[in-house]
């Protein structure tokens, strides 16, 4: 029998992981982040819909929020994992201000401690605009304990200037956006099941920085495109739906997200077109 040769993998980091250089959202919308509450006001009629998304098996789940947010900011979207059947928890460090002596340090005990109090489970990590950039390095630094990543809004892809928080993030963190970047391969998916939710109506981050490229090194990561603010997409009806289906596939069996026909298309348009 004759063996089978595979070519050798010839892509380079560069053509794999680009970065977005373009500018950040303008000034429309930019303003019509001021839908946000309503946002959060739609979980109610949606509440019915939402009960009936797949159960998980509660293993861990920790989410991060965003810059200058705190887990106030995720409770909506950890009491609704909550009745999913999953141990959610936050990230429990204050307010996200920003890259800082011992945040990873902390963040990665605590993805150690929940593993080993699950029973040596794997933990799902979520996390929210910035809060995804931690969620994303710490499965690269941990696989064993990661099973897998969920992102919203989260600008990997972006130069630092592409997204309306950057001046935010210097007042906050007192350093530069471009002091730490480069300090990791931020675009590189984690070698575990990646799925990055983002909105093209995101009026803070660009959702060309939010986009993972097709991947040889990790085949199991996803886009998926909801119609949402940047500031109200973890309250967002259709991103929550998304993120309990994403954590309900049982370990070792991922599959891409299957977008619904009909309305369902509407909620989640085709992120290749």
């Amino acid at each position: 029998m004759t063996a089978k040769v595979i070519p050798p993998d010839t892509t380079t980091i560069e053509d794999e992981y680009r970065k977005h250089e373009g500018p950040p959202p303008g000034a429309w919308l930019l303003a019509l982040e001021f839908r946000a509450p309503w946002e959060f006001g739609a979980l109610l009629p949606a509440w019915p819909l939402l009960m009936r998304a797949p159960k998980g098996d509660g293993h861990p789940v920790i989410v991060f929020p965003g810059l200058s947010a705190s887990d106030g900011s995720t409770l909506p979207l950890r009491n609704y994992l909550g009745t999913r059947n999953y141990d959610v928890s936050g990230w429990n460090q204050g307010h996200n201000f920003g890259p800082r002596a011992g945040v990873l340090e902390a963040a990665s005990h605590q993805v150690a401690e929940a593993f080993l109090a699950a029973g040596r489970r794997k933990v799902s990590l979520i996390g929210w605009s910035l809060g995804g950039i931690y969620a994303r390095e710490l499965a690269k630094l941990h696989p064993e304990w990661v099973r897998c990543v969920i992102t919203l809004g989260t600008p990997f892809a972006g130069a630092p200037n592409s997204t309306n928080a950057w001046r935010l993030f210097s007042l906050t963190s007192g350093r530069s956006p471009h002091d730490h970047p480069m300090q990791f391969d931020l675009p590189a998916a984690p070698p575990v099941p990646t799925t990055s939710i983002y909105s093209r109506t995101d009026g803070i981050v660009a959702w060309q920085g939010s986009i993972q490229q097709p991947s040889r090194r990790n085949p199991n990561t996803e886009n998926i495109e909801v119609i949402a603010s940047h500031l109200g997409i973890g309250m967002n009806p259709s991103a929550l739906w998304a993120v309990a289906d994403r954590l309900a596939q049982p370990e070792g069996a991922w599959k891409p997200f299957a977008r619904k026909s009909g309305i369902g298309g509407l909620l989640y348009p085709d992120p290749n077109r």
